[in-house]
This record gives structure tokens, C-alpha cells and sequence, in this order.
């Protein structure tokens, strides 16, 4: 069998010494556009996807030539998706999966390559990508068309660029955005019963416990909620915030703290008077160690702090010598916090 041809109801295989990523990709690029691709021929598909990033690259360079032979030089989506092939040494830094379960990076490098298959019309293809951090970690993302990413720990996203929008969903958690300019192609961020339109500008959106905030740093952008009739709508300034509730109400603007919007993509927390329940809930965020309370009144304490998130010692630590605190370890995984002993 050819690297670059296989029989009815074969998948390419990729033992062989003469075959590369190139040859594999360009085999799967022909069986995949066949009407006579099987299911179970995706499936095995999306196995090769998972093995290497450098699998990824190879499929997407395949589908750009294709597309270029094809006539389609001139499309956005093609350029997007050569820019793409191009930045692969990023796709593939060391330990590029290390911060997804398996299962996750499968569906991860999927998205990236199945989104589209060439030709089809301009307008009406799309490219996906999902990412997703797990509990202490965050990770700066580079989208195809130049924005910047930060994604806090515990939290995923869903992308969907096409030739008129470029469309963001955050399932949960908390994300920044440096969004790269594109006047054609406006930049929207769905939450919970939220939108977040932007056009070129710096903004965070958190979705936590059905709640839904929007703070903006630099540039400008409006938040809709609802349709038609029910349309709702507040435009943000930088410096500025606000939340929208499990219900789709919009709250008043208010204040951002810069400090504090500032810290958490550093990996830092601010705390400015803040509940120690409430400050407690937001580092256990970042780690397998929780921080609890023997006393639920204790909750009531106001504290202010710079922490590195999950550092969960150094908090015991500062409680102890600041709040007059007693910290004990109850297992492996469990701070216990209590009053100090006279």
C-alpha cells in the first residue's frame, strides 16, 4: 500500500519507513472528503490527531494546500488556517498536553483540525478550537487571528472563527482577552445569558457559580442580554465592571479594581477587606489543598493581601501571624483554620 493512497475501508498507516506527518495528513485529507468515509475511519482519524501536535500542523498545512489548488487563495479561512501551520513550534512547546486529561486533549486537537474541510464557501466554514485548564493551572493561548488569551485555573472556552465573526464561548471560569483588531469581523464573547462584543481591546469575562462578570481594561465594549423585544444592552468604559445574573439581569457599573484585574493573570490575588470565607473560596480555586474553617464565624474576618495563588501555606501562614489564627493539617489535602487558643 502507497503512504498516500488506502483501500476501501483501510486507514493509513504510519509503521512504515518511508512514511511522514506529511504523507499521513494528505491520506487522511483524501479519505476524509470521500463519500465513502466510515465512522469508523474518523474515529481512527481523530486517534492520529491525538498522538502528536506535530500531526495537527501536518493536516492543517495538507488542507491548505489542497484549498490553494483548488482555487481558494483568496479566502480568509485559508489564510487563517496557514497562519496556523505556520505557528506550530508554538502548538507544540514542551508539555502542551500536560494540562488537559487525554480524553480532553483529543477533543482539543479534533477541533483545531476537523473544523473545516476544503472547499466550501467563504462565509460559511469555520474554525473551532476548545481549551480547558485544569484546577492551579493557567495558560496564555494565542488565537488564529492574534488574540491573546489568558485562561484562569478551572476554566474552558470554545472558539468559532469564521468570515464574519469570531465567536468566543466561556462554559466557565474566568478568561482576559487581548483582542487583536478586525474591523470586518467582530469580536464576541458569549456567558451564561450574556454577550460581550469588543472590537480591538483589553477586557475579562468570569463565569462562576451562574454569574457573570465583565471588567474592561483598555478600548471599549457592550454587553447585550436577550433578543429583540427583551434586548438589553450597557456599554462598559475602561474601568469599569459589571455583573449579570443566573436570571439575565444586568447590574449597575461599577468600579474595576485594577490592582486586583491586574494580579490574577500574573498568577497573584488581591484582597481589599474582604470576607475571609469569601477569600478563602477564591484561593481554594487555585489548589488540591483546601483552606477551611472550624468556626463558620469566623468567616465574618476582613482581610487585605497580595497571596500567590494556591499558595496555600503562606496564607495559613500570614492568617496566622496577622489574624491571630491557628492553622493545623488535617490530611494531605485539608488546612484546618481555627481560633488561637489562650
Amino acid at each position: 500500500m502507497s503512504t498516500g493512497m488506502f483501500e476501501h475501508g483501510s486507514v493509513p498507516d504510519d509503521t512504515g519507513p518511508r512514511d511522514t506527518g506529511a504523507n499521513q495528513a494528505e491520506a487522511w485529507l483524501a479519505r476524509l472528503m470521500s463519500p465513502e468515509c466510515e465512522p469508523h475511519e474518523r474515529a481512527a482519524f481523530e486517534d492520529w490527531l491525538a498522538r502528536s501536535p506535530d500531526n495537527i500542523a501536518a493536516y492543517l498545512e495538507a488542507e491548505r494546500i489542497h484549498a490553494l489548488a483548488a482555487g481558494l487563495g483568496s479566502d480568509e479561512l485559508v489564510r487563517a488556517a496557514a497562519h496556523a501551520a505556520r505557528r506550530k513550534p508554538a502548538m507544540a512547546q514542551p508539555g502542551w498536553r500536560t494540562w488537559l486529561p487525554a480524553a480532553t486533549a483529543a477533543v482539543l486537537v479534533i477541533a483545531v483540525a476537523t473544523a473545516s474541510f476544503w472547499p466550501r464557501p467563504a462565509g460559511q466554514t469555520a474554525i473551532g478550537q476548545q481549551f480547558i485548564t485544569a484546577q492551579g493551572e493557567q495558560r496564555e493561548i494565542t488565537l488564529f487571528d492574534g488574540t491573546v488569551l489568558r485562561l484562569d485555573t478551572g476554566s474552558e472556552i470554545t472558539t468559532r472563527f469564521d468570515g464574519d465573526q469570531r465567536l468566543v464561548e466561556l462554559e466557565r471560569g474566568r478568561a482576559q482577552f487581548v483582542v487583536a483588531a478586525d474591523p470586518d469581523r467582530p469580536f464576541l464573547v458569549k456567558a451564561g445569558p450574556g454577550t460581550v462584543r469588543d472590537i480591538g481591546t483589553t477586557f475579562q469575562v468570569s463565569r462562576i457559580d451562574g454569574e457573570v462578570n465583565v471588567g474592561l481594561l483598555e478600548g471599549r465594549v457592550d454587553i447585550s442580554v436577550g433578543s429583540g423585544d427583551q434586548l438589553r444592552r450597557s456599554e462598559l468604559a475602561p474601568g469599569e465592571q459589571i455583573t449579570i445574573d443566573g436570571n439575565g439581569a444586568i447590574g449597575t457599573k461599577q468600579p474595576l479594581d485594577l490592582a486586583a484585574a491586574h494580579a490574577w493573570p500574573q498568577g497573584d490575588l488581591v484582597f481589599r477587606q474582604r470576607r475571609l470565607d469569601e477569600l478563602l473560596v477564591e484561593m481554594n480555586r487555585y489548589s488540591s489543598v483546601q483552606l477551611r474553617l472550624e468556626d463558620p464565624a469566623l468567616g465574618s474576618l476582613q482581610v487585605s493581601g497580595v497571596f500567590h495563588a494556591g499558595d496555600q501555606e503562606a496564607l495559613a501562614a500570614a492568617l496566622e501571624r496577622g489574624w491571630s489564627l491557628q492553622a493545623r493539617h488535617k490530611g494531605a489535602e485539608e488546612i484546618v483554620l481555627s481560633r488561637t487558643t489562650q
